[in-house]
């Protein structure tokens, strides 16, 4: 695996100390391994592309009519094969074309997941132009700023009621919609075009009719650093911010996925994240890139659409995984004393197995001497035979319930991976890959490799890529384990905010270092470990720094909890927000009562309550790995979920932690009363 990674310095074997003796500056740079090679030479090089539109007549001729997407949940339901995709795709750039859109205009896109939305985004793209956008579920408000802020030429919405909206909240025929504003047309993605003063609205329909009417179109321009599409960052606080994306960036992804994952033509896939993230979007285009076949679902289907697709692959965030692993747990309470007690501790016993042999093969995030790694390949396998049994008898069963029982491999990004959800799935079997980046990174910068899945990391570079670790306030290099700012480079990196100058010379430097504003450190293999955010990170009153994601993951392995969020910015202590699991809490308040807590023997309320949550919060934090007093907790509140609803997490499920500490104020402030 040493050959990977191309140091500043001579690479040193796998085996090395995590800081060597000579001190090496914490920087990598990707050079191929034969497993890399390998794996890459399985797949469609793609060199020769110079824009996303142009793999769809590609596709087409390779696969013909196998289908490539399938809406089960649209009125009526729908399926594309790569040939009629192509082919649509063609009639909506003609469209397009004949409303007016020339190369390097923008359009806004503004729809949920379908067949049409990437219609539409390719579409454009085969026009020569670029799309902006975002989910229809976004505010409104924040759609309205999209569509100015890009200078969209068009709209392409959802619905008739999404536009009403949008129409309504920007002033009527004012706005957006007024004499001086760009906006040239409206399309609706599903329904009937809408009376739209001074702006022409079509139908989907409508769309490919204006484009029976259109001439040839001529080619895009050759060039692959032209602008692909705007995606505006959500983040967790402040405005969005226009992250410009070429199609050389998003083509490397495609490029280069390929080293972590193999799909085969035909493979299922499950899509639940929305489609116009940059997670979910390089994704899409690597799968079907690879002839796989996609279906889309969300959240309130996904259980069932998960046995009726019974997928090869399901690309995801931590917070799908934690809630397949919530729901064994509930699953697991329900039955009998004795099956639940048999599976319990056929789990731990794999669990064991599984952490056994990722030491013995040093796959663990600490750097152990020979004769630990020795005594764990000896226990591993003392465990083997236990788990053998649990992996004929019980897991494959367990897989079929929870994943359809097809998963070759499972990908989480787009935040931390909690361990204890990590380990579930290994021990069950399920190979869980993790992959690192941002949106400005299109998104993939690191990724964990089936041969050498590292748990708790965030992987290793992909090809063409490179990562340094600084001191966040001076960006001075750190040395190989310590902990500091994740700058990246690469072909993947945007070449800066859209009209923001400001904003981009804060995070890209002359040589194109990319600041991620996280924090990690370096393994001595070239693996990146990630330890928090840097802009999260909680200044007690004393000085002290703390990341909060840690912490937050820690309590998140407890079943009495479903989301945490840890606050205690300027104060003494930290505290904690806690969502809890409500049978577990109802269980925990009578199972204190039966100890004595309680001093009339009813179920624990109120007061009480709160300080049994926060003795057995401190508890599980005590247990941590390097533990700090400065760690614990002043006190808990109970809140309310936080929700996509309720605006408190993003379209990827992270915590708007700004938001909720405006929300729970006075919860934060009963901590602290």
């Amino acid at each position: 695996m040493v050959s990977l990674l191309h140091h500043k310095v001579a690479a040193s074997p796998v085996t090395a100390p995590l800081l060597p003796k000579a001190p090496r500056r914490a920087e990598i740079h990707w050079r191929a391994s034969r497993r890399d090679r390998r794996a890459l030479r399985q797949r469609t090089e793609w060199g020769h592309l110079s824009g996303l539109e142009q793999l769809w007549p590609a596709l087409a001729q390779s696969y013909g009519d196998a289908p490539a997407l399938e809406a089960p949940h649209a009125k009526p339901p729908e399926v594309l094969s790569f040939r009629q995709l192509h082919q649509q795709i063609g009639q909506a750039a003609l469209g397009f074309a004949q409303l007016g859109v020339k190369a390097g205009d923008v359009v806004a896109l503004f729809a949920e997941n379908g067949p049409r939305w990437l219609v539409a985004d390719q579409g454009l793209m085969r026009a020569g132009a670029a799309d902006a956008v975002r989910g229809a579920s976004a505010p409104v408000d924040e759609l309205l700023y999209i569509l100015g802020d890009s200078g969209a030429v068009g709209l392409v919405v959802e619905s008739a009621a999404l536009l009403d909206k949008l129409v309504l909240a920007g002033g009527g025929v004012g706005g957006p919609w007024g004499p001086d504003s760009p906006l040239g047309f409206v399309v609706l993605l599903e329904g009937e075009p809408a009376e739209l003063a001074g702006v022409p609205c079509y139908s989907w329909q409508g769309l490919i009719e204006q484009g029976l009417k259109a001439g040839p179109l001529l080619p895009p321009c050759d060039d692959p650093q032209r602008l692909a599409t705007i995606l505006y960052t959500s983040g967790t606080t402040g405005k969005p911010k226009g992250v410009p994306l070429s199609h050389a960036n998003l083509l490397h992804q495609v490029r280069t996925l390929g080293v972590a994952v193999a799909p085969r033509p035909g493979d299922r896939v499950l899509s639940v994240l929305p489609i116009w993230h940059a997670y979910e979007r390089a994704a899409e285009y690597f799968l079907l890139a690879c002839g796989c076949r996609q279906s889309y679902t969300n959240l309130k289907q996904l259980r069932a659409d998960l046995q009726k697709v019974r997928p090869h692959y399901l690309i995801s965030v931590p917070r799908l995984w934690e809630a397949l692993l919530s729901g064994f747990d509930d699953a697991l309470k329900a039955m009998p004393a004795q099956r639940q007690q048999l599976i319990r501790a056929a789990l731990a016993n794999s669990r064991v197995y599984g952490l056994k042999r990722r030491q013995a093969c040093n796959l663990t995030l600490a750097e152990e001497p020979w004769w630990e790694r020795a005594g764990a390949a000896v226990r591993s396998g003392l465990r083997w035979p236990l788990h053998r049994l649990a992996e004929t008898l019980i897991w494959p069963k367990l897989r079929r319930q929870l994943v359809g029982g097809r998963l070759r491999t499972a990908i989480s990004g787009g935040g931390a991976l909690a361990m204890h959800v990590d380990g579930f799935f290994e021990a069950i079997g399920i190979e869980l890959l993790v992959g690192y980046g941002l949106t400005e990174t299109s998104p993939v910068v690191t990724c964990r490799r089936p041969w050498r899945n590292r748990r708790g990391s965030a992987g290793y570079p992909l090809p063409g890529t490179a990562v340094r670790i600084v001191e966040p306030g001076t960006r001075a290099p750190l040395l190989w384990g310590q902990q500091g700012l994740v700058l990246v480079k690469g072909p993947q990196v945007m070449a800066g905010y859209f009209k923001r100058p400001d904003a981009t010379a804060k995070v890209l430097d002359r040589d194109g270092w990319f600041d991620t504003g996280d924090l990690g450190h370096l393994l001595a293999d070239g693996s990146l470990v990630l330890t928090g955010r840097a802009k999260d990170t909680i200044v007690l009153s004393s000085g002290e720094n703390i990341e909060p994601g840690p912490l937050e993951e820690a309590l998140g392995a407890s079943l009495l909890l479903e989301q945490v969020m840890v606050v205690g910015q300027d104060r003494k202590q930290l505290g904690a927000l806690l969502v809890p699991r409500p049978e577990a809490l109802e269980a925990f308040a009578k199972a204190g009562a039966a100890a004595g807590t309680a001093l009339d023997g009813s179920a624990l309320e109120g007061d009480a309550l709160l300080r049994a949550l926060t003795r057995e919060c401190n508890r599980l934090l005590s247990q941590r790995p390097g533990s700090r007093p400065d760690e614990r907790l002043a006190g808990v509140a109970l809140v309310e979920p936080f929700t996509l609803e309720n605006g408190l997490l993003t379209q990827t499920l992270k915590q708007r932690r700004d938001r909720i500490a405006q929300r729970d104020g006075a919860a934060i402030a009963a901590i602290y009363a």
